[in-house]
């Protein structure tokens, strides 16, 4: 499973760096996808990244803000949020294709934008 971690509470305009483990060893054979959700709603594809780090899909709201990065060898993947807007606070979910189609999710991790 893919879990996500960091992260926490931030001002308008700051930034966070949240990161994706896998807890196998698919993690460097695996499309890494970002996805974030509020309360009640349905989870939104943030990003999709591919095996060799380049982005497949990136939501227009966040292009030019975020940023993303794999390190197949240390099986972990990066979000680097800069200038947060209040409309980011969400629960971020990092996963595979395969785990999403199952519906089989890891922790997520929460991103509150807030002065």
């Amino acid at each position: 499973q893919f879990d996500a971690s960091g992260g926490g509470l931030v001002q308008p305009g700051g930034s966070l760096r949240l990161s994706c483990e896998a807890s196998n060893d698919v993690f460097s054979l695996s499309v890494i996808n970002w996805y974030r959700q509020a309360p009640g709603k349905q989870r939104e594809l943030v990003a999709s990244i591919d095996t060799g780090g380049m982005i497949n899909y990136i939501l227009d709201s966040v292009k030019g803000r975020f940023t993303f990065s794999r390190d197949n060898t240390k099986k972990i993947g990066y979000l680097q949020m800069n200038n947060l807007k209040s409309e980011d606070t969400d629960e971020y979910y990092c996963n595979n294709n395969s785990n999403v189609n199952r519906g089989s999710w890891g922790q997520g991790t929460q991103v509150t934008v807030a002065s």
